[in-house]
């Protein structure tokens, strides 16, 4: 490993609800994360991403955060934490805590104090505007669960900023004094032994202090990656609330008190941004995020060799430091397995190689990467009935968007058990699929090459070779269906080469260095793999890691 681990750990993501029930009540908990870190441990991850597990009403299933520095009782109190991060950290494992620092429920302390009234202590604490001139919302924002992002409140007679839902009013981060109540939160959980905070939409922390409204998408103008092509929040250019120029001002100090513990981890959310890299390589430049994530890979479109390519080129140019977390996927998109109708129209053969060979990238590519819980088991999007949906978002927005809880259900661990092993109780939360069951962990742990035990095999050896955690990329000009990239420095590097068609392909090695070199392969991905003297012969989505001396 890298001598900062922060520049290309290995994260696995866990949203608390779905990974383990502990006491039958047919929702996750702290103490089922507890038992199952070994599970985690043997991936070959260097660090756990857990959902928000803080006091909540549950509206937003703790994106609503009502109590900052308190567990919901629902999974568990501050001891089961604490014991959960000596384990994490007994097995090599650092925790990263979800915080959730740009709003708060309604029901936070600090909010029922600003609505009382308009001279409180706390008055200028949220985001409050008077009423436009005939009475209704200050502009035309839009929430990103739908609707105005504005409400109205009676108690004040004016209406405050809600980007999320209603029950989420948003934190006026021009006070001082809310600053300075984040940073003393984030202190709260760095003294009890978090490794490092993922802060959710970080980029949504300012809004345009004149309330100019947002302007209609203009035609020709496309859409964010990871914008649902339906989804009426996009219909306009969000300047207003999106990616403000104010907030990176705003963030040294975050990372002013980050720094007071040394080693710590602030991964940054850049959520519905218009130019996704541009804006995330602001967030993580001049000393502010040590990392940002962002929706570039997840698209609605399938992978060619050309656009990885641009995507990859235009990434080393803006994170020259490889100060970018690549995913695939997070609780808020559908499943990778279910993203493309490619998958389903393969035969289980190709799927399965397409399968490895995204996992074979994630782990490729320069900096840092996040899988999110299941996808190393292949599991596909749920596709649920209205009835069993949870999810707000989902709900207000049927049938036109179906949400997130079809990438949120549960973990299937065990085949032969009810549930597949996730809860002893009656019911889960959110229904198991029954085509998720074949993909339970005890029977991929069983089969060699399953999808589980390739993700590991993939991991394990990234972490335990120099030239993929640091050092300098070079990209190479794409030839036909095949996108190829070098890692590393000094005396070794490593050539990672990817078929992204699901036809044999070649590599001409000869076109790659000025000077001969003495290739040979180190990692076979693919079955099938041939390395001849001058070219490397790829099957259908077929990957190899090949030595490439200087």
């Amino acid at each position: 490993m890298t001598q900062d681990w922060r520049s290309d750990v290995a994260i696995y993501q866990i949203y608390p609800r779905s990974f383990q029930d502990s006491d039958g009540d047919g929702i996750g908990d702290l103490e089922g994360i507890r038992q199952r870190l070994p599970y985690v441990a043997a991936l070959g991850v260097d660090a756990v991403w857990i959902s928000p597990f803080v006091r909540s009403p549950m509206k937003d299933f703790g994106y609503d955060v009502e109590d900052f520095c308190d567990i919901e009782p629902m999974f568990g109190d501050l001891e089961t934490f604490d014991a959960l991060v000596a384990d994490a950290h007994a097995l090599g494992l650092r925790v990263i805590m979800d915080q959730v620092w740009n709003h708060t429920s309604d029901r936070h302390p600090w909010f029922q104090e600003s609505r009382r009234n308009r001279d409180n202590p706390k008055a200028d604490w949220y985001v409050w505007e008077d009423p436009a001139a005939d009475g209704g919302p200050p502009n035309n924002w839009r929430a990103t669960f739908g609707g105005s992002a504005w409400a109205f409140d009676e108690s004040r007679r004016q209406y405050y900023l809600h980007n999320f839902l209603e029950s989420q009013p948003d934190l006026n981060w021009y006070n001082p004094a809310v600053r300075d109540a984040i940073r003393e939160v984030g202190r709260f959980w760095l003294d009890r032994g978090v490794d490092g905070f993922r802060l959710d939409v970080i980029n949504f922390i300012c809004h345009d202090r004149s309330l100019a409204d947002n302007p209609e998408r203009p035609t020709g103008i496309p859409r964010p990656a990871g914008a649902g092509r339906t989804d009426p929040y996009f219909d306009r250019i969000n300047r207003g609330t999106v990616c403000r120029p104010e907030n990176l001002g705003m963030l040294s100090e975050i990372r002013q008190m980050a720094d007071h513990y040394p080693g710590t981890l602030l991964l940054g959310e850049i959520s519905s941004a218009e130019d996704s890299l541009a804006d995330a390589a602001g967030y993580v430049a001049n000393g502010r995020l040590h990392l940002a994530y962002n929706a570039s890979l997840i698209s609605d479109e399938p992978f060619t060799a050309e656009g990885l390519y641009r995507l990859l080129g235009r990434s080393l140019e803006l994170f020259p430091h490889n100060r970018l977390c690549w995913t695939f996927g997070t609780h808020d998109f559908p499943r990778l397995k279910g993203r493309w109708s490619q998958h389903s129209l393969l035969e289980p053969d190709l799927a399965h190689r397409l399968d490895v060979l995204l996992a074979s990238l994630l782990v490729g590519l320069p900096g840092a990467c996040c899988i999110y819980q299941g996808d190393e088991l292949g599991l596909t999007q749920a596709q649920l009935a209205f009835e069993d949906l949870r999810d707000p978002y989902g709900i207000a927005n049927w049938p036109n968007i179906h949400g997130r809880d079809g990438c949120r259900t549960p973990m299937p661990w065990s085949t032969g058990q009810a549930h597949a092993g996730f809860t002893e109780g009656a019911r889960p939360w959110l229904p198991m699929p029954a085509e998720h069951l074949p993909l339970a962990v005890d029977r991929q742990q069983a089969e060699a090459g399953s999808l589980l035990n390739e993700y590991r095999r993939l991991l394990q050896w990234r972490r335990n070779v120099p030239a993929m955690r640091g050092g300098e990329t070079r990209l190479f000009p794409v030839q036909g269906d095949v996108l190829a990239l070098e890692r590393g420095e000094g005396g070794e590097r490593i050539l990672c080469a990817y078929n992204l068609s699901d036809e044999p392909a070649s590599l001409a090695l000869h076109r790659l260095h000025d000077e001969a070199r003495r290739y040979s392969l180190c990692e076979e991905i693919s079955p099938g793999v041939e390395l001849h003297e001058r070219t490397l012969q790829l099957p259908p989505f077929g990957a190899a890691f090949v030595l490439a001396p200087r």
